[in-house]
């Protein structure tokens, strides 16, 4: 993008006074971090521009980070990565899953990856995209059954999710236990919404039932979900309603529905007509769901932060204006994010790993940061899709693990930052982090 809108300009010049910027660029090739960031471990992964997200499994005795692995403009292959961060500072690699066929799969390859916990077995599902001219477009995700590991041999294919309806493939995922304890895969598709589909059904042999539900994506004044109507979402429990919400980027903006009952989800809150998004990417919220940290994915664009009160409350059901934003350097784009408040972990692209705090939801205060990448921008397509991709925090420890496009994968700790549990910071615990073993009706959530 070459040249910057009005709409643009104008939230630009309102937020720059209170964005979170924290330093003006002050990591270089000789002092790549904050002081207090330790780097713990780095694994080289292959050619550059081949490493998409990551997830990692929170329980100590499975030590193990899922990264996805694809294909952009370059070489790479087109699967899944298991890694063993048993000891963090010597990451090791366990075990390749790939599509067959390599050559004949056009485009993209592996994406989104998560893992989840059904029946005292574990897996993991790689989301997957490819596209016109070879095999593969009905196909969405693969699931993996890794209950062995780390005895890679142990490894084995349980299912494939394909979507005729829909082709395309899954570009994001997010997976979720319900609070009726079922465990659910919510997908983006070129779809006009989210597709949801029940985990525990397919590894238990019913594929043809195991699509229970979409999450649609409303009118709005720049059209509905047509194409791909959503890129990401969070699906989180809301203790003050004890509704399930589902908080999606795409067309038009930002949306909350509850889905406690999928069949029939309910809007709850828009952000649309907000200056200078026309779709929503990754939109988080904090643990008691009143504010949330959007992302749109264009140069130049920071991480809003929204104040939901006045839609909790009812006065107003959409909100259009934030509170404050955050951006690491101006002239890139922050990217996805993992919340543990009060602090906002980014993986940003040509920025590298940062780390905001929002206990001051209105000043955002950077933490500390480390640029795992600082070669040069992508020559393919957006020249800002290049470095730190994916995040995610082991909550037990406080561990920090980064995907980065170009470089592998990273491990990090932070000074003081020990392991995360929102009582401790008067929120509900709550988080990405799904609790497998503990049921949302009779767990404490504050």
């Amino acid at each position: 993008m070459k040249m910057i809108n009005v709409s643009l300009l104008l939230v630009l010049t309102i937020l720059l006074p209170r964005l979170g910027t924290g330093q003006e660029v002050p990591w270089s090739p000789l002092k790549r971090g904050s002081d207090n960031m330790d780097v713990l471990g780095h694994l080289p992964l292959g050619p550059r521009l081949s490493v998409a997200d990551m997830d990692i499994e929170q329980e100590l005795h499975r030590p193990y980070a899922y990264v996805s692995r694809m294909v952009y403009g370059f070489e790479g292959p087109k699967g899944l990565d298991i890694i063993s961060i048993k000891d963090p500072e010597s990451p090791e690699l366990l075990y390749e899953w790939r599509i067959e066929d390599q050559d004949l799969h056009q485009r993209t390859g592996g994406m989104d990856v998560k893992h989840f916990k059904w029946n005292e077995r574990y897996y993991v599902v790689q989301s997957l995209q490819f596209g016109q001219g070879g095999p593969g477009t009905e196909l969405g995700a693969v699931i993996l059954d890794v209950t062995g590991l780390p005895d890679p041999g142990l490894v084995r294919e349980v299912a494939r999710i394909e979507t005729p309806d829909f082709p395309g493939g899954f570009h994001n995922i997010f997976i979720y236990k319900h609070s009726n304890d079922r465990v659910y895969l919510f997908t983006t598709a070129s779809a006009p919404g989210a597709l949801v589909y029940d985990l525990g059904m397919i590894v238990d042999g019913d594929l043809d039932n195991s699509r229970v539900g979409m999450v649609p994506v409303p009118e709005s004044p720049l059209g509905s979900g047509t194409g791909r109507g959503y890129h990401d979402f969070y699906v989180g429990f809301h203790p003050d309603t004890g509704e399930d919400r589902f908080y999606g980027g795409g067309t038009g903006g930002y949306y909350i529905y509850d889905v406690s009952d999928l069949e029939t989800p309910e809007l709850r809150i828009s952000l649309t007509g907000v200056s200078g998004v026309n779709y929503g990417h990754t939109f988080t919220p904090s643990p008691d769901g009143r504010y949330v940290i959007a992302e749109t994915e264009y140069q130049y664009a920071p991480l809003r932060i929204f104040d939901l009160q006045p839609a909790l409350d009812g006065e107003v059901q959409n909100i259009r204006n934030p509170i404050s934003a955050f951006t690491a350097n101006w002239k890139n784009l922050v990217h996805n994010h993992e919340v543990r408040w009060p602090y906002v972990f980014v993986s940003g692209y040509l920025d590298g790993l940062q780390i905001f705090n929002l206990q001051d939801p209105e000043n955002p205060v950077t933490a500390g940061f480390y640029d795992t990448y600082i070669g040069p921008p992508n020559p393919v397509r957006s020249s800002m899709f290049n470095g730190a991709f994916g995040v995610d925090i082991r909550n037990a420890d406080g561990l920090i693990v980064v995907s980065d496009m170009s470089t592998g994968l990273w491990t990090f700790r932070m000074d003081g930052f020990q392991g995360w549990n929102g009582e401790h910071w008067g929120v509900p615990d709550i988080s990405s982090a799904q609790k497998w073993d503990q049921s949302l009706i009779s767990r404490p959530i504050s």
